[in-house]
């Protein structure tokens, strides 16, 4: 915090805790002016004293305190309101492209005649390393170390990158790389619920609030921590002291209530309430938690809930801080004190929850009884797609031949593997993965595995050879309770060997396959299965040859590897065959909540937490290895890397923005249907070596085994770019029947990479655009799929609906979000891509204002139909006008300076 507003509404208190004094701002002083918020959403007292903190008169005024009580009056708003988060917290696939931008920024500045070192963070920024390391080694003793290796061969200039952005930035820290999950690393070390900062001498508390550059960053809601994920243009935005404005949101309660029963996880809870929550609809609101239930959850099954939000729509899912809050801080580490202002500030600022607490206004509500929660799987494609265990088998034959699209005839299909004793079939899982955030963070859930694994290995029991086994902690804290029950040995004899602390299969780390089984699927088209304790499983996230993904707590991912088939129901199938000749079922090898609780109880410490975070920015050897580039405010761009570049973002910049000009002639690069996902748009996972990224990189002498992914290259916007719509499942209805990222380029009417038609469209001058569906961009708050967008030139997306990370994205490149009017759609419409597309009106634009698209229909008919600009608030107006977010930050720069 860099500067405190003018406190027209005089709220400034003093607060002492433990004999120190701090400086906050009361909301219960503001309410004698603005009225009784004491029935206000937590979530939304958050942003009231945000503004409290910053009101300044001009873009925090007394009046946006105002609304925010006023919210009370619907339940609902449509003012907007601006924030600054209290801290920035990136992953390396996205903060490696932000450090990009920022050192790009530093060059554009000195064009436009200001000082390099303008370009600076002003608010703290965590970057850790979580996202690069990959499942190359697995099921031995030693893959965790190979797997760190190769890591840093195949990253070494990355790193070497991220070494300088530490030394050249101030108030910029790198987590290295093998110290766990950004997410869990927040939740259990940077995250501190109140966060305090000195300023002119004093003492200031106020919330700890952040945006984070991976859409789960919503996971540290379960700590009372009110954050969400942002592209990485708009966290470089707020990093330099911008504030965003937002929609004061609508804010869905969601009671809880009773316990969850035995044989039930937080993984089953989770996908329960994502169902729950996608169902009713909550895209661009705040889900608040709250009831008699809330009790009965530790705060690593607060986290898991909260680190889906991005999966059920909503901004964030949101706990507000209590005594389990409290408890929880203690056993991770947090200092004494901390602990005792978190409470004090808390109480004092009507943040604090308990039995005594008026149930708050909601703008709508949803119950949930927590005892009629039952085993769950989300898959084959997406997570809300939940399916109860027992029905998972019938359920996913019956997805084979429907939108997996496998001939009845052919489900039944056996195929030889190579070399090999065994044969595969449709629905064998060949990988099975305790992975990602979401899970690994919650002890109860990982010691099930283990418990699960213990029982397996007495009874004689192995993974079938055709499943890949991996466990990625995220955090060496996992690793420490499980060495201290016993489990991780119990674990390694059943190839749940540690692979790495990381970000793995969900991400689409999951490294290779036999290749003697990718072979076998590859020839026979087979539909094989992945099961993973992720949050994500999207087409081709996981693995290009694996089509269908379950989500699954870590106990069933141990139970799929033994099984090692999704076609039989897993409740009631002969897992395996005991040492002794006896079936043994999935019953023999749960574990009782009881036996999970004694041993989470017994192996779990506070100890654990200050060990492992004692030196937790120091890194490995190969780490501490790296030599940082000598100072410089500038950074030496080599021309050579194929990882770093400088963008072009900034290149011919001017101190005024040219003016908005209509779109005219533009011609359409793709249409696409419902759910497009940013890993659709902007893929993280292989480069393959036949696509425009993949010839990228050949024609460079880089040898395809050194390829690494889309997501270790997002510093590179060459290689980016020519990745933008290639993802492997994406289908483009241009040219139907075809998967992959094919368009055909008119007028021509050839068919070929949507990359080759982009840059054949621009140096011939045709503007363009993209037509989508229901929800396009859900997913990641990946920048990549906005910039992508906008270096292939296209001008607009146009679509029913947007995910709210996504559009902003769009407007934060210069990229039009536009909505097709109610009743309309592509198909209504009867675009099939062949038209020339006008959008009129952008010189008097405004937010959500109508435009009107002109159709140049192929048989020289013209419709004009209005469509909604979803250029959102006054803000957004501005980034656009000035060709996107950065630059507008940087022109203010220069003439501040």
């Amino acid at each position: 915090m860099k500067s405190v507003g003018q406190d027209s509404l005089k709220t400034r208190r003093t607060l002492s805790v433990q004999g120190r004094s701090y400086e906050y701002f009361s909301l219960a002083e503001a309410a004698r002016t603005i009225g009784d918020i004491s029935r206000l959403p937590v979530s939304l007292k958050v942003l009231l004293e945000n503004v409290l903190r910053f009101e300044d008169g001009k873009a925090y005024t007394v009046d946006d305190a105002k609304a925010i009580a006023g919210w009370l009056e619907k339940a609902s708003s449509t003012r907007e309101v601006p924030f600054k988060p209290a801290r920035i917290l990136m992953q390396d696939f996205t903060g490696v492209p932000a450090v990009v931008d920022l050192a790009a920024m530093r060059d554009g500045i000195l064009r436009l005649g200001g000082s390099p070192a303008k370009v600076n963070p002003l608010v703290p920024v965590d970057l850790v390393i979580d996202h690069s390391v990959m499942v190359d080694y697995f099921a031995t003793a030693d893959s965790q170390q190979k797997n760190v290796g190769v890591e840093f061969e195949r990253n070494a200039e990355r790193y070497a990158f991220l070494r300088w952005g530490q030394t050249a930035f101030d108030s910029f820290k790198v987590v290295p790389p093998g110290t766990g999950i950004c997410h869990q690393v927040n939740l259990e070390y940077l995250a501190q619920a109140v966060w305090t900062a000195e300023l002119d001498g004093k003492s200031y508390a106020y919330p700890d609030t952040l945006y984070g550059t991976d859409s789960h960053t919503t996971m540290v809601n379960g700590l009372g921590v009110l954050g969400w994920g942002v592209g990485g243009i708009e966290a470089e935005a707020a990093m330099l002291g911008q504030p965003i404005a937002m929609l004061i949101p609508d804010v869905i309660g969601f009671r809880l209530r009773g316990r969850l029963p035995e044989g039930t996880t937080a993984t089953d809870l989770v996908l329960t309430v994502t169902q729950m929550l996608r169902k009713k609809g909550v895209v661009g609101k705040f889900v608040e938690f709250f009831g008699p239930g809330l009790a009965e959850l530790s705060l690593a099954d607060r986290a898991t809930i909260a680190n889906m939000a991005p999966e059920y729509g909503a901004t964030c899912g949101f706990f507000p801080v209590d005594k389990v809050t409290l408890d929880y801080l203690h056993l991770s580490g947090r200092d004494t004190a901390r602990i005792a202002l978190v409470e004090a500030y808390c109480k004092a600022q009507g943040l604090w929850s308990d039995a005594s607490t008026p149930e708050p206004v909601f703008t709508d509500t949803l119950d949930l009884d927590l005892s009629t929660v039952q085993p769950s799987l989300a898959g084959p494609k997406r997570p809300q797609d939940r399916v109860l265990l027992k029905d998972a088998a019938p359920a996913f034959k019956a997805e084979l031949t429907k939108s997996l699209g496998v001939p009845a005839n052919d489900v039944g299909m056996k195929a030889a593997v190579a070399g090999k004793n065994y044969e595969i079939t449709h629905g064998d899982v060949v990988i099975a993965a305790i992975t990602s955030c979401t899970n690994t963070s919650n002890p109860n859930v990982m010691v099930a595995a283990g418990l699960v694994a213990r029982k397996a290995r007495a009874l004689g029991l192995t993974p079938k050879p055709w499943v890949k086994t991996s466990l990625a902690p995220g955090s060496q804290v996992v690793t420490e309770y499980l060495d201290k029950a016993g489990l991780s040995a119990d674990l390694d004899a059943i190839g749940f060997n540690t692979v790495g602390y990381g970000c793995t299969t969900c991400i689409g780390n999951s490294g290779p396959l036999d290749e003697a089984i990718a072979d076998a699927i590859e020839d026979n088209r087979l539909v094989a299965v992945s099961v993973l304790s992720g949050n994500r499983n999207f087409e081709g996230r996981v693995h290009p040859n694996v089509r269908a993904n379950y989500l699954a707590s870590p106990p069933l991912v141990v139970a799929y590897a033994l099984l090692g088939k999704m076609t039989e129901d897993i409740t009631t199938a002969v897992i395996g065959t005991s040492k002794d000749g006896k079936p043994v079922h999935l019953k023999d090898l749960w574990p009782t909540n009881k036996e999970i609780a004694e041993v989470v109880g017994a192996s779990l410490s506070r100890e654990q937490f200050l060990k492992r975070y004692a030196e937790v920015f120091k890194g490995p050897k190969q780490w501490q290895a790296i030599e940082v580039a000598a100072g410089s405010d500038t950074y030496s761009w080599s021309d050579g890397s194929t990882y770093v570049k400088n963008p072009p973002y900034f290149e011919g910049i001017t101190m005024e923005p040219a003016p908005v000009s209509d779109i005219t002639g533009a011609r359409i690069l793709a249409v696409l249907g419902d759910s497009i996902t940013t890993d659709h748009i902007s893929p993280a996972g292989n480069i393959r070596k036949n696509s425009p990224a993949g010839e990228y990189l050949s024609e460079r002498q880089i040898p395809q085994k050194d390829f690494n992914s889309y997501g270790a290259r997002r510093g590179n916007h060459e290689v980016m770019m020519r990745g933008t719509f290639a993802n492997i499942r994406i289908r483009n209805e241009m040219v139907p029947g075809v998967e992959g990222g094919i368009t055909k380029h008119l007028p021509s009417g050839q068919q070929m990479p949507i990359y080759d038609a982009a840059m054949r469209y621009k140096a011939e001058g045709v503007p363009l655009v993209v037509i989508g569906g229901k929800e396009y961009g859900t997913g990641s708050s990946r920048d990549w799929a906005a910039k992508g967008t906008m270096l292939l030139g296209a001008r607009a997306v146009i679509a029913e609906s947007f995910e709210r990370i996504h559009r902003s994205n769009l407007v934060g490149m210069g990229v039009l979000p536009l909505t097709f009017k109610e009743g309309m759609d592509r198909k209504s419409l009867g675009l099939t891509g062949e038209e020339l597309l006008d959008v009129i009106g952008l010189d008097a634009l405004s937010p959500r204002m109508d435009l009107s698209l002109v159709i140049h229909r192929p048989n020289g008919k013209v419709d004009t139909v209005p469509v909604l600009c979803r250029v959102d608030t006054l803000d957004e107006v501005s980034y656009y006008r000035h060709g996107g977010i950065l630059q507008y930050v940087l022109r203010g720069m220069a003439k501040a300076a």
